[in-house]
């Protein structure tokens, strides 16, 4: 990426009163982000929530110079970053309306694993708590996911370590720059978890770690993910605005129930009481409602005279669903050219005649 480029995008991040899904909107309809400050402010005012206090912060001369300390500070210590609009950027997260549009990382982090999951809970983890998290991870460690948490004390370092003794990949999602860690007593493990995984912020060099600044990062933790796990919160808590958010973007939430006496299982146990997140005892949980199970099985191989039973529509639908593995209603639709109240039917009578069978989440898969 150009200096120029990425000059503006810094500053566009550092106007105050733009947020991140205010900025997508102003580059979307400029069409480039340095285009946004060649523009005249009457052509800016035209877009919907762009006044004169946004106009203001986003011309701002303070701001200027902020971006060019960043941008030096990005260029001296080698610093890698992604842009919401390229490839490299988490797909998951590019899917979030409220993403950031700058995310810095560090480390050895490798996106392109689908198996992605996030594990959260209470900084005052028990023994139930850590034995649990301890077991899960131990045994969804034959389908090599990707294991995202916080980098705080309690479940987070907790996932973090496990992940990184099972040689598995984790990422840790801090809530304030490079220049420190937090909490201090865990730059100990900042070497392991570099090497097998690495570090991401959306906050510059010098940001601390203030209160809000955790409530933001939150929504990197859930975004990021296919599923959030909560392994113990109490009634209120950062975990819970964790799972909020997941839910908030339609990704799956599991929570580990425990008794109704113990302070930190209360979060957890109301999650599952109000049909927020999915109960959990054991990683074949997450497994099966993740569909791991069947993308990891071999694709089965058609019998010549199954051919006989197909039409040509139902023939089209078998051969995509052979190739791709579990697909959803509307992605089969688009790419069969079947419209969806033609294909519901052609499936309801393939699953009759023992050829595919529903999934969770409106995906459908050979038998």
């Amino acid at each position: 990426m150009k200096e120029e480029k990425l000059l503006a995008i810094l500053r566009l991040q550092k106007s105050k009163a733009i947020g991140d899904i205010l900025a997508k909107k102003l580059i979307v309809h400029v069409g480039d982000v340095e285009q946004i400050f060649k523009e005249k402010s009457a052509t800016l005012q035209k877009i919907n929530g762009i006044g004169n206090h946004v106009l203001k912060h986003l011309f701002d001369e303070k701001n200027l110079e902020s971006a060019e300390q960043e941008l030096n500070y990005i260029k001296k210590n080698n610093i890698k970053y992604t842009y919401f609009l390229e490839d490299k950027y988490p797909i998951n997260l590019q899917n979030c309306i409220d993403s950031p549009i700058l995310i810095f990382k560090d480390g050895n982090i490798n996106l392109n694993n689908d198996k992605i999951i996030s594990i959260v809970g209470t900084r005052n983890m028990s023994s139930y708590g850590r034995d649990f998290c301890t077991k899960i991870i131990e045994d969804l460690a034959q389908y090599n996911p990707l294991i995202v948490s916080g980098f705080a004390y309690g479940v987070d370092i907790c996932a973090h370590k496990v992940a990184v003794q099972n040689k598995l990949q984790t990422i840790a999602v801090l809530a304030h720059g490079f220049e420190q860690i937090y909490p201090k007593v865990h730059k100990k493990y900042i070497n392991q978890v570099n090497e097998n995984g690495g570090f991401l912020t959306e906050f510059w060099s010098e940001e601390q770690p203030l209160r809000e600044n955790f409530l933001k990062r939150n929504r990197i933790v859930a975004g990021i993910s296919k599923a959030t796990i909560i392994i113990e919160s109490a009634e209120k808590g950062g975990s819970l605005v964790t799972a909020d958010i997941a839910n908030s973007y339609d990704r799956d939430v599991f929570a580990v129930p425990g008794r109704t006496t113990d302070i930190y299982s209360k979060g957890c146990n109301s999650l599952i009481k109000y049909n927020r997140a999915t109960l959990l005892t054991a990683a074949e949980d997450v497994v099966k409602m993740l569909n791991w199970d069947v993308n990891e099985r071999p694709k089965k191989i058609i019998q010549k005279q199954l051919f006989l039973e197909l039409n040509e529509k139902e023939q089209k639908i078998y051969d995509f669903l052979n190739e791709k593995g579990p697909q959803l209603l509307d992605i089969i639709s688009l790419e069969c050219n079947i419209p969806i109240y033609q294909l519901s039917s052609i499936l309801l009578q393939m699953e009759m005649k023992g050829i595919t069978k529903p999934l969770p989440g409106k995906l459908f898969v050979i038998v």
